[in-house]
């Protein structure tokens, strides 16, 4: 397996430096806190890191699902470019394949994240708003006390609502956090065994 430093929309392989709870020796906390089920026992090797960490994993499943999968505020898609711009500035190669692939399959194109990939957080996007979003989850990403009122003023111009401001906010926080766990705790590869 060889590490992957470059943003593909390919979603490499995620290799644990941490051992994986195994879910045959799994207790029943870490089972709860997986959400574990008969019909449902095919789990990333991400969440079962995670899981050595029951009570944490119990609250961050449904605050990510929360934020990523909200049915009012900001739009999917935009909640995907917000986290596609935070995992770009974090270079965090699994997050940003995972995000960039959602957000083609969403948005029905690949041209955005064909310039996000080629030009990072210098990229220039076709409508206002998403050119909003993008510079406000990197901004925010890079440094967050630099997002500041003017950036705020900037997304109101661009359409976004103050709800949609908050998820935005939400989802590119919740990516600082979860790239950074994501490096710590593993790397994005190459599954060259096949080859």
């Amino acid at each position: 397996m060889t590490p992957i430093h470059h943003f593909t929309v390919e979603t490499p392989v995620w290799r644990p430096y941490v051992t994986p709870v195994n879910l045959a020796d799994a207790t029943a906390d870490q089972l709860d806190a997986l959400k574990v089920t008969p019909s449902n026992t095919k789990v990333s090797d991400y969440l079962l890191v995670l899981a050595h960490d029951p009570e944490s994993l119990r609250h961050r499943s449904p605050l990510f699902n929360a934020i990523m999968y909200g049915k009012d505020g900001l739009g999917r898609a935009e909640r995907e470019l917000g986290a596609l711009g935070a995992s770009v500035v974090n270079r965090c190669v699994y997050c940003a394949a995972v995000h960039a692939g959602r957000f083609n399959q969403l948005t029905r194109t690949t041209d955005r994240v064909e310039a996000i990939f080629r030009d990072e957080d210098a990229a220039r996007l076709p409508t206002r708003r998403e050119q909003a979003i993008f510079d406000f989850a990197t901004k925010l990403s890079r440094c967050p006390p630099d997002a500041g009122e003017a950036d705020i003023a900037e997304l109101r111009d661009a359409g976004l609502s103050d709800i949609e401001i908050a998820d935005l906010v939400l989802a590119a926080a919740i990516f600082g956090w979860a790239n950074r766990l994501m490096h710590t705790l593993g790397e994005p590869v190459t599954d060259n065994r096949s080859a």
